[in-house]
């Protein structure tokens, strides 16, 4: 890294202050013998905001497949001919029981994923049932059920849910080569709609996905525009059968450096790592020092998680909190 930048980076680390998009680049291109340096500016940022407390959530895949949109990388797309499993909402005893499932392991936050454009207002309202019924100390009901409407997002809200994800997936110059059925523009309406509407952001995408490294850096700086509250970090998992099927995984080192520009981009947001983790091999657990704030565990929507007590034995070891 140039010296200008590191000094803008400690500098940033210490005020809790976006660094600039030449400094974010230059995370990316630093040596491997710098990702130390890097990390002490992530870690410092991470404790200073969230301290040594690590937030970890889970997903229902509460409806799969038959997706009209022709996302290049999703295995539940009807554009695509993959082995994902097909199937409608689930009723509503089998969301509630998941969700006190979850409510067993050390979770803050549980997932309701649907595939699909956006889910109907009657089948809004069986997901709202459900966290109408059933609520559990310290376990916050969040959805994911696509571009939804301010008031659609208000029957989320005064049914209790907390947090609404809807990822952006990409940069803006990056979208046109991963989706053609709807729009950027349309992504970023249902962000701000869910913010209008009282709810918490969760909002990232996916990297690994072809785009370069100046991409990006133009992602990261758009979610910190939006002020974001949650940034899940999903790296590419190429599923035969997809448009994307023959691309690599990035670099364990690539994805480290990802995350640690994506910390120093957004001081504020939390960070999660998701899907994709198992490309990291066994540098799992540096995330954490390159500024994650939790990871997702358990099943993930189309594969399978890494093993539940594994994670948990690895933020032991490491002397962090769970919330």
């Amino acid at each position: 890294m140039k010296s200008e930048n590191k000094k803008e980076m400690f500098r940033a680390a210490q005020l809790g202050i976006p660094v600039s998009g030449e400094t974010a680049l230059e995370i990316l291109h630093c040596d491997p013998d710098e990702i130390p340096e890097v990390m002490s500016c992530t870690n410092l940022v991470r404790k200073r905001r969230f301290g040594d407390t690590l937030l970890m959530c889970s997903i229902l895949n509460a409806k799969s497949g038959e997706c009209t949109e022709d996302c290049a990388f999703c295995a539940q797309s009807a554009h695509h001919s993959t082995h994902a499993d097909v199937f409608g909402l689930a009723a509503v005893e089998e969301i509630e029981s998941e969700y006190r499932k979850a409510s067993q392991l050390p979770v803050s936050h549980f997932g309701v994923v649907t595939s699909g454009k956006a889910l109907k207002g009657t089948e809004i309202g069986q997901i709202c049932a459900a966290a109408e019924r059933t609520k559990a100390p310290g376990l916050a009901w969040c959805a994911s059920l696509g571009c939804l409407d301010k008031d659609e997002l208000l029957m989320l809200k005064h049914a209790g849910f907390k947090r609404f994800h809807h990822n952006l997936e990409t940069a803006e110059s990056f979208f046109p080569r991963i989706c053609s059925t709807h729009s950027y523009e349309r992504r970023i309406d249902t962000v701000r709609a869910v913010k209008e509407a009282g709810l918490e952001i969760c909002c990232g995408g996916i990297l690994g996905l072809g785009e370069s490294l100046e991409q990006r850096v133009e992602f990261a700086a758009l979610l910190s525009r939006e002020q974001v509250d949650s940034i899940p970090l999903n790296f590419l998992i190429a599923i035969e059968g997809t448009r994307l099927e023959g691309l690599p995984p990035m670099a364990p080192l690539d994805m480290i450096r990802a995350i640690a520009m994506f910390r120093m981009m957004n001081p504020g947001a939390e960070i999660k790592v998701c899907a994709g983790r198992i490309h990291l091999r066994d540098l799992q657990s540096m995330v954490f020092y390159a500024g994650a704030t939790g990871i997702m565990i358990g099943d993930l929507l189309t594969v399978a998680g890494r093993n539940v007590k594994e994670d948990l034995q690895m933020v032991e070891d490491l002397g962090f909190r769970i919330a």
